[in-house]
């Protein structure tokens, strides 16, 4: 089992401390976390800085970590420049970058990234396929619905051969099923899926794997994951009503099923319930904390994850 948690990034207009976010990154390294990982939201009212800059900060502020982000909605990207970029940060950070991607689902908004909302996993579909050529290919010949390349070179390619880590996000049958078929890495399940329907994607994933031949765990070829949005607090009751005014902020409403999904209360209460997603399939554990994200990480690493396994 290993553990991650999540990259500080929720940050309103000047409120960003280098300092702090140095400090957090040098203790969490103290602490053995595995990895950190951003997400990705480009519109919205809520203060979210983008995942491609604060990983390369991240960067600069680690030895050891490994760093991700779950998911780019990759489909509202340009391949060639994410590929660009992600290959150029696995330089910076000498390979240790996990990438994860993401159709987004149909509640996009398409029209403001000029995407045909009725063609949106065509072109997700595509723009992985091209990714993995530039990062693979000396010359790329690509002829696509949506992108055409006649003997392009992208240089330097990722530190990380192939390429890094590719992780797909997903909850849909033809999307899990689509991350074993294009050859991902690995499965990150949602920190808004509750743990019994993240059992069932496991189940579905591991029915695909075994279909292509493929394996899962340490000596395999593919690992599954999970988001945990996680509050501790010796008072539960002030941890859900904190979780909830977070979560709210994040996804400009509130969505129960998500409130659901999220892991609060007691350090007792927490390693319960983060148990449970370990048995559903998670053979890495995303923590994520949306407030006091320093206090949060201390405890954790004290009072939850000694007690986990």
């Amino acid at each position: 089992m290993k553990f991650a948690i999540a990259i500080p990034q929720f940050y309103a207009d000047g409120e960003f401390d280098p300092g702090a976010f140095r400090a957090y990154f040098a203790r969490a390294e103290e602490l053995g976390f595995d990895s950190a990982w951003t997400q990705e939201k480009v519109l919205g009212a809520g203060p979210q800085l983008s995942p491609i800059e604060t990983m390369t900060y991240a960067a600069a502020c680690t030895e050891r970590m490994r760093l991700g982000c779950v998911v780019f909605v990759s489909t509202l990207h340009s391949p060639v420049h994410l590929a660009k970029s992600l290959s150029t940060l696995d330089q910076l950070s000498r390979g240790r970058i996990e990438v994860g991607v993401g159709t987004g689902g149909r509640g996009r908004p398409f029209a403001a990234f000029g995407v045909d909302p009725h063609r949106y996993v065509a072109r997700f579909t595509e723009g992985v396929k091209l990714m993995q050529a530039l990062w693979t290919e000396p010359l790329v010949t690509f002829h696509g619905e949506f992108w055409q390349l006649e003997n392009a070179a992208m240089e330097p390619k990722p530190f990380q051969k192939p390429y890094p880590p590719l992780w797909f996000g997903g909850a849909s049958e033809p999307a899990l099923r689509r991350a074993v078929r294009l050859g991902g890495h690995g499965f990150f399940g949602a920190g808004s899926s509750l743990t019994d329907k993240f059992a069932e994607q496991v189940r579905i994933v591991r029915s695909a794997l075994a279909e292509a031949g493929r394996t899962q765990g340490p000596a395999g070829d593919f690992a599954i994951a999970k988001r945990v949005y996680i509050a501790i607090d010796e008072d539960a009751g002030r941890a859900r009503t904190r979780m909830n005014a977070a979560l709210e902020g994040i996804y400009g409403y509130r969505v129960p099923a998500i409130e659901a999904a999220a892991i609060t209360g007691t350090a007792a209460d927490c390693v319960r319930e983060v148990n449970q997603v370990a048995a559903a399939g998670a053979e890495l554990i995303l923590f994520t904390a949306l407030f006091d994200q320093r206090e949060q990480m201390e405890q954790l690493a004290a009072a939850v994850l000694p007690k986990l396994g």
